[in-house]
């Protein structure tokens, strides 16, 4: 095994730098702040640190987790990478290692992918879900499918490690990744937060899913972009403090 190639630094003042022992797995997560749990997880391009304004400003608030992922940032990987239900079964551990009971889960992009493997197989440990730009809710575009193959082959040829299985640049051809039609089976209070122009995930798939998810509220934030908690972080932390407060997290 092999470690990710992202190091911690410039972690602010008030989060925490810490491991946790996920079934002999040693994973790096960090934390901020006091009150009802929140689990954020990162996207596949990022780790833990993608976080780190989000944490800052609702820690007041909320108690904040962020994990690396299998395979990212701080924690050990293997060379085959892993498969969705692994990282599943790994947030799982994760909120079990740490006495976690039905966090609400954001997740962006691969992350909200992760989240909503959660909610689908295990809504009991769900309280909240929170989709930004999230995964498997349709077909990447074909910008989008460009651009993912142009990460995987750069990858390769500076032999970075890949944490993710190859489906990732074809996830919206792969029957196990796309989960449309499971969508109305969300019964949990769900926020949808995307940036109007993704070129990877365009609008209308956030659409259609606020439509088929029965509790499902959707957000738009201006602007070109795949990350509506970069740029556009404050519009982000206001809409998701707002949703957290008024669903009773």
């Amino acid at each position: 095994m092999s470690r990710g190639v992202n190091t911690v630094e410039n972690i602010p003042a008030g989060i925490e730098n810490l491991q946790t022992n996920v079934s002999g797995y040693r994973a790096h997560y960090l934390k901020a702040g006091k009150g009802p749990p929140v689990v954020l997880l990162h996207g596949g391009a990022s780790d833990s640190r993608d976080w780190l304004r989000t944490m800052t400003a609702l820690s007041l608030r909320y108690t904040l987790y962020a994990p690396d992922l299998l395979g990212f940032g701080q924690n050990e990987r293997n060379s085959e990478g892993y498969y969705l239900s692994e990282f599943c079964t790994f947030v799982l551990g994760f909120m079990d290692s740490l006495g976690l009971e039905r966090p609400a889960l954001v997740g962006h992009s691969f992350g909200g992918r992760v989240c909503l493997d959660m909610a689908l197989k295990h809504p009991e440990n769900v309280g909240k879900l929170v989709l930004a730009d999230a995964a498997g809710l349709g077909k990447v575009s074909r910008v989008g499918t460009t651009l993912l193959t142009g990460f995987w082959v750069a990858r390769k040829l500076f032999r970075i490690p890949q944490p993710f299985p190859k489906f990732l640049a074809r996830e919206g051809d792969d029957p196990n990744w796309a989960c449309v039609d499971e969508l109305p089976n969300l019964k949990m209070p769900t926020l949808i937060i995307w940036k109007r122009y993704d070129l990877y995930y365009p609008l209308y798939i956030a659409r259609r899913a606020a439509d088929l998810i029965p509790e499902a509220r959707l957000v738009i934030l201006p602007g070109y972009g795949h990350a509506p908690h970069g740029r556009t972080n404050r519009e982000f932390n206001r809409h998701l403090l707002e949703f957290l407060e008024k669903t009773g997290t």
